[in-house]
């Protein structure tokens, strides 16, 4: 079962904790890289940011991704189909499975997304490296300025540093396979 974040939730829990932390729109825009704007839109509940811009505001806000979500309980190192937690974002369409519990000191983080037709994420960037491959669906994927289109059996591993966003293409629900380097939960 999906357990959903509303925009207005997620934007005013990001909002109080920046005005806790003195910080402006524009100091946390410019450490996370993404426009003034958009983060607005964010705070407003009018927009909602991808997962692993998630992560880097709460990283610009002195936290994690914990104190705007809840994370989904995972247990033990075996994940199987139908037990496992899942979250949305904003539209209950985009859901995020995460695919094992790790341990600490964990390198990889494995999380199975679904996106619905015509979603377009912002430009995003992060540490480490991130590793897709498309179960189900087309999508673009643009890294560093260059784009690629990835269809179903298609994989691709880059630098999450560079600037990357994602777009789903056609009119159906891409299923993809993230793996990260950063994790997403502490």
């Amino acid at each position: 079962m999906a357990d959903s974040v509303a925009e207005e939730d997620l934007g005013k829990k990001i909002r109080k904790r920046r005005r806790a932390m003195d910080m402006t729109l524009q100091q946390v825009a410019e450490r996370v890289g993404l426009s003034i704007g958009f983060l607005s839109q964010v705070e407003r509940g009018t927009s909602t940011p991808s997962l692993a811009s998630l992560c880097n505001i709460a990283e610009a806000l002195g936290t994690n991704v914990d104190a705007f979500i809840k994370a989904p309980r995972q247990s033990g190192s075996v994940s199987r189909p139908g037990e496992r937690e899942s979250f949305s974002l904003g539209d209950v369409r985009r859901t995020y499975e995460l695919l094992g519990a790790g341990f600490s000191g964990a390198k990889l983080h494995p999380t199975l997304v679904r996106r619905p037709p015509g979603h377009v994420s912002e430009i995003m960037h992060n540490e480490g490296e991130d590793f897709v491959y498309v179960l189900e669906g087309c999508m673009l994927l643009e890294v560093g300025g260059e784009r690629h289109i990835l269809n179903k059996g298609d994989s691709m591993h880059f630098q999450s540093h560079l600037p990357h966003r994602s777009a789903t293409l056609g009119s159906e629900t891409t299923l993809e396979l993230w793996v990260r380097t950063q994790p997403l939960f502490s």
